[in-house]
């Protein structure tokens, strides 16, 4: 089991699985959100993750027409993404895992919004948006 918290220790949660899918998404809204150039989620069932403390301090919204994004409103630490096209799995912001080590990305979504500093060496996969084969998606679409 994997445990995580927002910055400020208002929210804590566990993951009861193992995670995966761990990746790097370089859209604006990871940017924004994140303050840097990418955030890395990973998946896990959405029964899986569990907020143990502080579940009235987590906040929502619609961050896109197919997903919501959950955040602690005391500190702003991104918590999650949840997607229409993936409802019964969650992704986790590895940023806030207590040991985001566990967990090792192996691809990057949205290299076309990736800031030109941003060096793909890493020799991961990279896609344009999302995968052609994204779990939920019909065959060969890139967008919820």
């Amino acid at each position: 089991m994997l445990t995580g918290r927002c910055a400020c220790v208002t929210v804590r949660y566990s993951v009861r699985s193992e995670p995966y899918d761990t990746g790097w998404c370089h859209c604006r809204l990871c940017q924004r959100v994140s303050g840097s150039g990418a955030m890395v989620f990973t998946t896990v069932p959405l029964a899986d993750y569990v907020v143990e403390q502080g579940q009235e301090r987590v906040g929502r919204f619609q961050s896109t027409s197919f997903g919501e994004r959950t955040y602690c409103q005391a500190c702003g630490s991104p918590l999650t993404i949840h997607v229409r096209h993936q409802g019964d799995e969650i992704d986790v912001a590895v940023g806030s895992l207590d040991d985001p080590g566990t967990v090792t990305p192996t691809f990057h979504l949205y290299v076309s919004d990736a800031p030109s500093w941003v060096s793909f060496a890493d020799g991961l996969p990279r896609f344009e948006a999302l995968r052609l084969m994204t779990r939920g998606l019909p065959p060969g679409r890139t967008e919820g």
